[in-house]
């Protein structure tokens, strides 16, 4: 893939999730359902969707004809601040939430089956490419997602969310492929239904993805009577888009309440939220972040890093961010006194790594006070050097600071590290750490790095620095399944191919000949039907073929929910 300034700044533990898109693997039939989707919506949406898409269609100039390539979605997000990788099927919350924040859309390389026009159970390249990509032309709405991305990276999971993902994931590459057997689905669902009974309280994480779902993936917006569609799940889905401003799906209007609406990915959905402008959904947006433990910081915080039982970071109210695992928390008088992580452990500000406190040097963990300095009028990380010489805190001497948590440090001063002014740690040599009593740290350890901050102001999931701390997430196992095709299947691609090439003849003989193969080898495939009678010109000399075709797909069609999106013509009469 041809390098891109968006996707070079990318962390590399995003790196993982990027695959080759391998455009060889689109067959002839593919480009043809890419084709009907988006003639099928755009003849629908220019009505129906936000003028924005309609827009960004025309800013992105993503072809109607064939698939677009990924080096091609590259060049068209280009123009509007954005960037483009394929990624294998849904991918986890987390990391799609990274790349939305780094302004890179992932898409799905796979497109939905021929009999999956209507609506696909699996994110495909429909989805992504057209459905996403039109509607982030609007700078509102972009920034919204941008903003979006941000938070929703860094909000906490609980441990039972990534099981939850893997069983969904399971469940859309399921009903995704061909020929699984009811029984396999069935368990999968029923796998997902126990998970879901089992989940406990919704983490940030799971508040923050139904928010999502029913806005980037589902919402409408406008008037709640006559609302628009913007959703990509909506804009993507024939089926979707037309139930969604039916009134057999519920108009709710959208507010902070739609995150306790969890969602099915694999289902139509019930109910739709409507956003009166794409201004609202930052409005609530900034409502929940309040919520989160990113700005609330305090005990909650500390707690949330503990219970999602991955790498996460606390922030001191003097800047300094600590990543690592947390694995305790010992309080006082209600708030926090000391915390603990195990394992390496970064300490950065700014969200950089600082020098000398990588992984290496924190790798058995890293434990701090969190407070004020008893005696002292100032915060401690506002001291200034005479404050600190006045209070008997001299570099190379033996000090003893006392919190007001209780927490007692007593060594000999090594080192002072300031930023911007301020004092964010304190190294000690010899040093002894006690809470009440209780060792929490001895002289034989090594030296002592201290954390200075009255509170913990922030938390959040992932480590501040991500390529500092050198953190992977591991792609899923298992992979969405890759069709192979049969000699007489490729050999319908073949037709497929001349079929397309009648695009620009009005042969009757080649038609007609074609007509003759797919009606005795193809009796099943009405997409190649269809595209062979748009071909087919409406003239007295081929007035009964088109008849004939006409009729072929109307016997298909009866008895077919899955073609209920297909309009087939009147029989002509020149």
């Amino acid at each position: 893939m041809e390098s891109n300034p968006i996707i070079d700044r990318l962390p590399s533990f995003l790196s993982d999730f990027v695959v080759d898109q391998n455009y060889g693997q689109y067959t002839a039939r593919d480009h043809a359902v890419w084709r009907y989707v988006m003639r099928k919506n755009k003849a629908y949406l220019k009505k129906t969707a936000h003028s924005a898409y309609m827009e960004g269609l025309k800013k992105t100039g993503i072809s109607t004809e064939y698939i677009p390539s990924i080096e091609e979605m590259n060049h068209i997000l280009s123009n509007i601040g954005w960037a483009a990788v394929c990624v294998d099927g849904f991918i986890p919350p987390s990391a799609f939430m990274a790349f939305q924040a780094y302004r890179v859309l992932v898409i799905a390389a796979d497109i939905r089956n021929v009999n999956q026009i209507g609506y696909t159970p699996a994110p495909d390249i429909i989805h992504e490419a057209a459905g996403h990509a039109p509607i982030i032309a609007d700078p509102d709405y972009s920034r919204y997602l941008i903003d979006f991305g941000i938070l929703g990276y860094r909000a906490f999971p609980s441990r039972k969310d990534n099981e939850l993902y893997e069983a969904i994931r399971h469940l859309s590459i399921l009903k995704a492929a061909s020929n699984i057997p009811e029984e396999e689905i069935a368990k999968a669902e029923q796998n997902i239904e126990f998970i879901n009974t089992h989940m406990g309280p919704p983490s940030e994480l799971a508040l923050i993805r139904n928010l999502h779902w029913w806005t980037v993936e589902y919402g409408l917006v406008g008037d709640l009577e006559h609302p628009k569609i913007y959703g990509a799940g909506l804009l993507s889905s024939i089926k979707e888009g037309k139930d969604a401003l039916s009134k057999k799906v519920k108009k709710i209007p959208y507010s902070l309440d739609a995150m306790d609406f969890s969602f099915d990915i694999t289902k139509p959905q019930e109910q739709l939220f409507v956003t009166p402008n794409f201004e609202h959904l930052s409005s609530v947006l900034n409502e929940f972040s309040s919520l989160m433990a990113i700005q609330t910081g305090g005990i909650d915080g500390v707690m949330k890093a503990i219970e999602s039982g991955g790498v996460s970071t606390v922030v001191y109210s003097s800047g300094l961010q600590v990543s690592g695992v947390f694995t305790g928390v010992r309080t006082h008088a209600g708030q926090t006194a000391y915390i603990q992580a195990t394992g390496p452990v970064t300490l950065n500000y700014d969200d950089k790594m600082l020098v000398g406190h990588s992984k290496q040097m924190h790798k058995e963990g890293f434990g701090s006070p969190v407070g004020k300095l008893k005696g002292s009028l100032k915060p401690m990380r506002l001291l200034s050097n005479s404050d600190l010489k006045q209070l008997g805190i001299v570099k190379g001497n033996p000090c003893r600071l006392e919190l007001e948590s209780n927490v007692l440090v007593e060594g000999v001063l090594q080192n002072i590290t300031r930023k911007e002014g301020k004092i964010i740690l304190m190294r000690f040599s010899e040093c002894t750490v006690t809470l009440e009593g209780e060792v929490l740290f001895q002289p034989s350890w090594g030296v002592y790095d201290m954390a200075v901050g009255e509170k913990i102001v922030s938390a959040f999931y992932g480590p501040a620095d991500p390529d500092g701390y050198g953190i992977r997430f591991d792609p899923p196992e298992e992979k969405t399944h890759k069709p192979s095709y049969s000699d007489k299947e490729k050999r319908l691609f073949v037709l497929y191919d001349q079929v397309r090439e009648l695009e620009n003849s009005e042969s009757l003989k080649k038609i007609s000949t074609l007509w003759d193969k797919i009606r005795s080898e193809y009796p099943d495939e009405w997409l190649l039907a269809y595209m062979l009678l748009e071909y087919t010109p409406e003239s007295q000399s081929s007035n009964a073929l088109r008849n004939e075709i006409i009729q072929f797909l109307k016997a298909l069609k009866k008895g077919r929910k899955d073609l209920k999106h297909m309009k087939i013509p009147q029989n002509t009469s020149i």
